[in-house]
């Protein structure tokens, strides 16, 4: 007998749950064997491995089954990992696993001795084994250089990702330089949220932080907003009155929504930033000011500048340092902790509500979740997971709870699957993944996790192939 089979013949468990690289003609057989020796319910998760070594696929397989295994059950389960099968470096990710992200017993076996409890005599201390896994290289590489971690001021930016890393990296460096900035990305992708964290890494820090919404100030009002007016400037001038430059004197002006000014205010506001003063509506005399500019826009400003709608001067002025904050979609490894990090806010929110509990979120809404592409971005997330919140009536929000809070994702934003151009970006395995999560995951919740029923519900011809399917997708049953 191999391992697998002493550990079965030799201890109790519940279920069993085998990761194999191997097809259905050699895993079935040995399956219908192995359920012949033990009563443990047992089941194959199906992982492909581009090789036996490659400790990032292997940790992310190992976590999927994991994840699987646990489902909904209680914190009281017990979880076992079996070192003997597999390769060293599968026994690796077990032990890192198993010290850190989920607590569990090791065992071993082997002809001589038969199966046995491994001792471990250490502890692995690990914040993101992913990253230590796939990205040592790059951590050994940072080390060498003396590279300083992200300052404290970024922390309420929750993220996982490289992208959203090598971000915050740049904003971290040019915080402390006193040059303009430049943040570009879709709405809801946190822009201020962002140039705040760049005002608190700064020298000035101490003084204060003015953000202006450009888009929301009339064409007529915009001079007075911005560089102030003196007393009869105009009509309802009753008295003289600050500007936005002047209130942000000695700190940072964000100026956001940039590519809403209109023209006029776009040659003013380049001449304020080129001579470092401004000239209040009504007056003649010029005042110095010393303003840090950090400006945002939803816009593609080389496109609006092609268009002739803004200033190509401006924007080499104000683009010295440029940061583009990736959409939602483009964050892989993002949305689990921010799922979990806004619900907790929105937890926090709720608290002193009467009758109000902590909510939790279900597998299947945590698929839909998932699943979503969310055009919305951060602040399309955490207004849905504010609507569920309120929508459910338990302490677990459903996948329905969830659908319903969702919003409509327009056409334009989602075209139909069928009708979408070749070419311009699309990635058809992106798009089976989209269309299997998407029914997978309700097929799942309308089964309430009953594999053989969801099968049917998706034409799947038996519950196994279902599993394999569920594997393949990363969708959590």
């Amino acid at each position: 007998m191999g391992p697998i089979a002493q550990a079965l013949q030799a201890r109790a468990f519940d279920e069993a749950y085998l990761l194999s690289d191997y097809g259905d003609q050699i895993v079935q057989p040995y399956l219908s064997w192995l359920r012949g020796l033990s009563t443990t319910r047992i089941e194959v998760v199906a992982e492909k491995l581009s090789g036996p070594t490659q400790f990032g696929e292997i940790h992310e397989a190992a976590v999927r089954a994991i994840q699987r295994a646990l489902g909904d059950k209680g914190d009281n389960t017990r979880l076992t990992y079996h070192l003997s099968p597999g390769t060293p470096a599968m026994a690796a990710v077990w032990l890192l696993l198993g010290k850190t992200r989920f607590p569990a017993e090791f065992i071993e076996s082997s002809k001589d001795h038969g199966v046995r409890t491994a001792s471990v005599p250490f502890d692995i201390s690990a914040d993101f084994i992913p990253d230590l896994l796939r990205e040592r290289d790059e951590r050994l590489r940072k080390a060498s250089a003396a590279e300083s971690p992200p300052a404290p001021e970024f922390a309420d930016i929750i993220h996982r990702s490289r992208v959203m890393g090598r971000l915050i990296d740049r904003a971290r460096r040019v915080a402390v330089r006193n040059v303009p900035v430049l943040i570009e990305g879709e709405s809801g992708t946190g822009k201020e949220m962002l140039a705040r964290a760049i005002h608190r890494a700064s020298l000035r820090r101490e003084q204060p932080f003015v953000a202006v919404n450009c888009g929301a100030i009339p064409a007529e009002l915009v001079e007075s907003e911005l560089f102030g007016h003196e007393k009869g400037a105009f009509t309802d001038a009753k008295q003289a009155r600050k500007g936005y430059f002047e209130a942000a004197d000695g700190g940072t002006l964000f100026l956001d929504e940039l590519g809403e000014l209109p023209g006029p205010a776009q040659v003013k506001l380049l001449r304020a930033i080129q001579e470092g003063e401004v000239v209040r509506l009504g007056s003649s005399k010029p005042q110095k000011v010393d303003v840090r500019i950090i400006a945002a826009t939803n816009r593609t400003l080389t496109e609006e500048i092609a268009e002739g709608r803004f200033r190509e001067d401006l924007f080499y002025r104000l683009a010295v340092a440029v940061l583009n904050i990736p959409p939602l979609r483009d964050r892989a490894g993002d949305l689990g902790p921010l799922i979990d990090h806004l619900l907790a806010e929105v937890n926090r929110e709720a608290a002193e509500e009467p009758g109000f509990r902590d909510k939790k979120l279900s597998a299947g809404a945590r698929n839909l979740l998932n699943s979503h592409p969310w055009p919305g971005n951060v602040r399309e997330l955490l207004n849905t997971l504010r609507r569920a919140a309120i929508w459910s009536d338990a302490p677990s929000i459903s996948s329905e709870d969830v659908r319903e809070a969702l919003l409509p994702v327009s056409t334009q934003d989602r075209l139909d699957v069928l009708g979408r151009p070749l070419g311009s970006g699309l990635n058809l395995p992106d798009l089976m993944k989209e269309v299997a999560v998407h029914y997978l995951g309700r097929a799942m919740d309308e089964a309430r996790g009953n594999k053989t029923k969801a099968a049917e519900l998706v034409g799947l011809p038996s519950y196994q192939t279902l599993t394999n399917w569920l594997t393949k997708y990363e969708v959590v049953s």
